[in-house]
């Protein structure tokens, strides 16, 4: 059996696999730790093992391995990129920077090494607000990349000075509130969970403030927020607003609750990338290897250690 053999090669090679939240079954199953981008930063972070083997996107593996550099980060394949991070360029974000010369910049984890090395500070939907509010009121932020994230923070911190880039993940920003809305109301006493990166976010909240919702339990939550809601919410039946890849551990955790997606369209293709194959021929072959160059890596490792410092 594949997930046996993966076993046996982890343990042959001290490896240890980290998988996203979205990442396929076949690949959930023989991880050793799941998670969101934050949790699995801060894991990495920890780790003993010689090679650490990521499943997800490459950004996540560059994460790891600016964070480890001493140790082998391997991913199953270079092709599983990410949208939102190809949404800003290095040359564009200089120029933007030098627009707004006494800016603070802050940048979602999902952004190449490259680009986290003009950051001042990266973080996460599970923390970009508490960095936010860390930064005094006076200072301008640069947000970047994504948009919708972005203006859902700047709305709670009440921001006024700050700036946002306009980019976009292709799969929570396809999910819209049209969608929400029709599984609601087909669904009584469901509760919804929705990440900030989804374009419905900001007229979710609006449609909130107006009372439209008020027949439902809504939050806005992290991948990792909304396995720990679920867990521990009494409701029995959820509508979830994010990659589908989600469902299978909040099913998995929660027998006895149901999980329905906002939108069975929200596969990202690039998640799914990786399959349990490629997971042991990256195990038996040592490939890939997340090369990344000391400049490089000891520049954008500020940044990431203030994100993994923050609450």
């Amino acid at each position: 059996m594949l997930q046996d053999e993966i076993n046996k090669l982890k343990k042959k090679k001290d490896v240890i696999i980290l998988a996203h939240n979205y990442q396929l079954p076949e690949v959930q199953d023989v991880a050793d730790m799941i998670g969101d981008s934050l949790k699995l930063a801060q894991y990495a972070s920890r780790v003993k093992n010689k090679i650490i083997l990521f499943c997800g996107v490459h950004f996540m593996a560059e994460t790891a391995a600016i964070i480890n550099p001493k140790k082998k980060v391997l991913i199953p394949d270079l092709e599983a990129g990410c949208s939102l991070s190809n949404s800003i360029t290095i040359d564009e974000l200089k120029t933007w920077k030098k627009k707004h010369p006494d800016a603070i910049t802050v940048g979602y984890i999902n952004t190449t090494a490259e680009i986290k090395t003009e950051l001042d500070y990266c973080c996460t939907s599970s923390n970009a607000i508490n960095i936010v509010n860390s930064i005094p009121k006076d200072r301008e932020i640069l947000f970047l990349p994504d948009m919708f994230l972005g203006s859902y923070i700047a709305r709670l911190t009440h921001r006024q000075n700050m700036f946002i880039w306009a980019g976009e993940c292709h799969v929570h920003a396809g999910i819209r509130s049209k969608d929400i809305s029709q599984k609601l109301n087909q669904l009584s006493n469901s509760e919804l969970l929705i990440h900030p990166e989804c374009s419905c976010t900001t007229p979710i909240l609006y449609d909130l403030s107006a009372g439209d919702y008020d027949d439902h339990e809504v939050k806005v939550l992290s991948t990792e927020g909304m396995m720990n809601r679920a867990k521990n919410s009494t409701s029995k039946q959820f509508v979830v607003a994010t990659e589908t890849g989600i469902l299978y551990k909040l099913r998995k955790q929660n027998p006895n609750k149901t999980f329905i997606p906002a939108s069975k369209n929200a596969e990202c293709q690039y998640m799914k990338m990786i399959t349990a194959e490629k997971v042991y021929k990256s195990l038996m072959e040592e490939e890939y290897e997340v090369k990344i160059s000391p400049d490089i890596s000891n520049k954008a490792r500020l940044p990431i250690i203030r994100m993994l410092s923050m609450k």
